[in-house]
């Protein structure tokens, strides 16, 4: 038996963009002349970009927390900031359509070949395919409720605090409401209240609502901080001409991610060190190969690391196996037409790689 030596490319567990594949499969026929017709991906890159925004609000009372409470440590001014939290560096196949090939195999032999809806190869002779997991994208998150937009704000406020318009004398019996409430906990914590609930579920609302009043009143002094996350994802196609160092993106302190052209945010910054080509495989003579006649086409990929970075501050790196930056080589279709020991093949559908060419039968 002839034995192929093939380069193999060692895919690592990267992840596809999305969390669902839907894939056709193809079988050779004298309908089709035992030809059948793909496309190899070009590899992009999907960087995801968790942002977390943060509100401070001033508490209506700020200027008398220290006179009343003893408290120094208050929001005095409002701001909203917006700061990048989590990056998800995830590589995907998109299929290049100048990257088109029709391979013919021997007639009347039957050859299955299994690809993506969009016409990616995944595999050849068998139905086993290539295990590609979705990333663990980060999901956006609203902003939880403050203590001053519950319930329990508008019944710590007492009809005494309603009635009079000063600021100073609202601080002021806001202030002694809190030293209520809590002198109601410690009775009600020893078991020295008027008024016991009659179970732990009563006590347990009883404590909760009194929790919820004090904390609205606190931050009648201490302010308010309302955070929340959005998720934006951008896509970039590395290329050898792509400047080692490409603004992809803007953080706006106010808005969070703004388009490149928004001059109000900070540079986000894609670049790519450590490029590696992919080679052509070598003869005997350290020659490179020539394509087999009629071969089945496939990607031997470069690479690189990939790096995010913030106005300057490193955020993420990967490793990252791109098509584009490779070869493209062939295997000879007879290998898949052998009809008493054919191989089989799974290609890679970020890569275009080979990730395991095997004999049926070993």
């Amino acid at each position: 038996m002839k034995r192929y030596i093939i380069p193999l490319v060692i895919v690592s567990a990267v992840s596809l963009c999305s969390t669902a594949q839907t894939t056709q499969k193809l079988s050779t026929s004298k309908a089709n002349e035992y030809g059948l017709t793909y496309s190899l991906p070009t590899t992009v890159i999907d960087i995801t970009l968790e942002t977390t925004h943060t509100t401070l609000t001033p508490g209506p009372f700020y200027n008398y927390a220290n006179r009343y409470l003893g408290i120094s440590d208050v929001i005095v001014e409002p701001s909203t900031t917006a700061r990048v939290t989590d990056v998800v560096i995830a590589p995907r196949g998109v299929a290049n359509p100048n990257d088109a090939y029709l391979v013919r195999f021997k007639n009347g032999t039957n050859v299955s070949m299994t690809l993506t809806d969009s016409d990616l190869p995944l595999a050849i002779n068998t139905d086993i395919l290539p295990s590609v997991s979705a990333p663990n994208l980060p999901v956006a998150r609203a902003a939880a409720q403050t203590p001053l937009e519950g319930n329990a704000a508008a019944q710590a406020v007492t009809q005494e605090m309603s009635a009079t318009s000063s600021i100073s004398k609202k601080a002021q019996l806001a202030a002694q409401r809190i030293f209520e409430l809590r002198e109601t906990r410690n009775e009600l914590l020893s078991g020295q209240a008027e008024n016991m609930p009659p179970d732990g579920q009563a006590m347990k609302l009883v404590m909760d609502n009194i929790a919820a009043q004090e904390a609205a009143l606190m931050a009648m002094f201490t302010g308010t901080t309302s955070t929340y996350t959005s998720v934006n994802t951008v896509t970039v196609k590395p290329s050898l001409e792509t400047p080692d160092d490409t603004i992809i993106a803007r953080l706006s302190p106010i808005k969070g991610i703004v388009d490149v052209a928004d001059l109000s945010g900070v540079p986000i910054r894609f670049s790519m060190s450590d490029i590696v080509r992919g080679q052509l495989p070598l003869n005997d003579k350290g020659q490179p190969r020539s394509f087999p006649k009629g071969g089945v086409a496939y990607n031997i990929p470069g690479s690189a690391t990939v790096t995010i970075s913030v106005d300057g501050q490193y955020l993420d790196s990967m490793p990252v196996e791109i098509s584009q930056f490779g070869m493209v080589f062939g295997l000879d279709p007879s290998l898949f037409s052998d009809k008493k020991n054919p191989y089989y093949v799974n290609f890679s559908p970020i890569t275009g790689a080979i990730t395991k060419l095997e004999a049926i039968n070993e």
